[in-house]
């Protein structure tokens, strides 16, 4: 099992939601973040001052998958979250020792 987290833009989130959903991935936490990376933040002006804003907002997705999906997970967050401008994030994949669903004590591949 693979946990594959993508910090993405926040308006990109809801095509990433309904691109995993048709593939059947069956959940998916969102959390707001904030970074940067090679765009190392913007100018903005309030009330008159101009400011540097460091840490730009973006959206974390994670998604717990079987090995058999995680190519298909890929290729859905890349092309959804994609507008071709810097900034539309990273996808990272991680290896997911065990899951446990707390209701029914289900472990493994039956919990996802």
């Amino acid at each position: 099992m693979k946990m594959v987290a993508a910090v993405i833009k926040h308006f990109k989130l809801d095509d990433v939601r309904k691109a995993l959903t048709e593939i059947d991935v069956q959940g998916m936490t969102a959390i707001e973040v904030k970074g940067f990376g090679r765009q190392k933040g913007h100018m903005e002006v309030y009330r008159g001052i101009e400011y540097e804003v460091q840490f730009l907002p973006k959206v974390k997705i994670e998604v717990a998958v079987p090995d058999e999906k995680l190519d298909d997970v890929l290729t859905a967050i890349q092309t959804s979250a994609n507008t071709g401008e810097i900034g539309d994030g990273k996808i990272f994949v991680y290896d997911l020792e065990g899951v446990i669903r707390i209701r029914t004590g289900e472990r493994g591949k039956e919990a996802l």
